[in-house]
């Protein structure tokens, strides 16, 4: 458990990453009480400076030691990093926030969306999961609509941008979209096919069932955040030609039967969510509007005909400020509270 204190020495596994930039940025303009940030990385990234409240600060190789007084460890370099050094870190006495995949499903680890289930962090030992992005901007869309009017069934399509992918499919897409516009070549590395000017309706790989392992994770994951095992979600992940930002196109079946306006209403009440929904003035989100934003945005309310208690709906949010660091920095705000 961790110590109550005024300040608290806080360490990025991951620092270098897109996700570990950004929870960075998010402490660096949060009255987050860091007495210490300590940047930990691959050795590939050893002595690199990261600023941090005016002071440049170098990069340390992650190794087995390096949790030695650290409180709380931010987890941003991918499923087999956490695994071999999220339970070393917790061994050391620091309480670990992950965003990778390799707890959430853990029975015995919270997987926290704070506006959604901030109750659940209390139930921690030492390690507490961040959902994926799509989970993320599902569970804080449906919670308060869930809450009103109980929810029974979810297809969502997700519009997921390359820099889900990592730093190395944002430069793909930037080098492919500059040699086609310049009658070149393309190469393809992070990607089985051209993303440039293209849309690759696979994100993760593919399981027995069909389904890619992204398409079941956020199943799985908004289950187990909603505390609801009876609800039922279907998806289809889309990696799309997008810098950043992460869409959804939302279709829930409720029991009841409610107006598109309640849904406005209730969803311009909750928390974390902004209600961008105005078809006559061409306003509804998109992945311009919400890059540096700390909400999800939600537009194209309306009702679906086609059965009796249906309603559409879509979402955007800043997939790797909203969608991760921003949710990490928000548990550690409930741990200290």
């Amino acid at each position: 458990m961790l110590k109550k204190k005024h300040q608290y020495v806080v360490a990025i596994v991951g620092a270098t990453g897109e996700v570990g930039r950004e929870i960075t940025e998010v402490l660096e303009e949060s009255t987050f009480p860091v007495s210490e940030l300590v940047f930990l990385a691959s050795e590939r990234s050893e002595g690199e400076k990261i600023e941090f409240r005016g002071e440049g600060r170098s990069v340390k190789r992650l190794t087995k030691t390096s949790f030695a007084g650290v409180d709380i460890v931010f987890f941003a370099a991918g499923d087999l990093c956490s695994v071999e050094f999220a339970p070393v870190a917790v061994q050391s006495g620091a309480v670990v926030i992950d965003c990778s995949n390799a707890f959430r499903l853990e029975p015995t680890v919270p997987l926290i969306v704070p506006e959604v289930n901030a109750h659940a962090v209390a139930a921690h030992a030492g390690i507490i999961a961040s959902p994926s992005c799509s989970a993320v901007g599902l569970a804080t869309v449906i919670k308060p609509i869930h809450q009103v009017s109980k929810i029974k069934r979810i297809v969502m399509t997700t519009l997921q941008s390359v820099s889900g992918a990592g730093r190395k499919a944002v430069d793909e897409l930037a080098g492919q979209t500059v040699a086609l516009l310049n009658f070149r070549e393309i190469k393809k590395n992070a990607y089985p096919h051209q993303i440039a000017f293209n849309c690759i309706p696979q994100v993760g790989a593919e399981l027995e069932s069909g389904y890619t392992s992204e398409e079941r994770d956020v199943m799985n994951e908004t289950a187990k955040i909603m505390e609801d095992d009876s609800l039922q979600v279907t998806a289809t992940a889309v990696r799309v030609p997008v810098f950043r930002g992460l869409s959804g196109s939302v279709n829930i079946e409720l029991e009841s039967k409610t107006t598109a306006n309640e849904i406005r209403s209730i969803l311009s009440a909750a928390a974390g969510v902004v209600v961008y929904d105005d078809l006559k003035r061409n306003i509804y989100p998109m992945p311009i509007d919400v890059i540096g934003k700390k909400e999800v945005y939600i537009g194209r309310i309306r009702e679906d005909e086609t059965i009796p208690n249906g309603m559409n709906l879509w979402f955007s949010l800043d997939d790797v400020r909203r969608g991760a660091a921003l949710n990490m920095v928000h548990i550690a705000e409930l741990l200290i509270q």
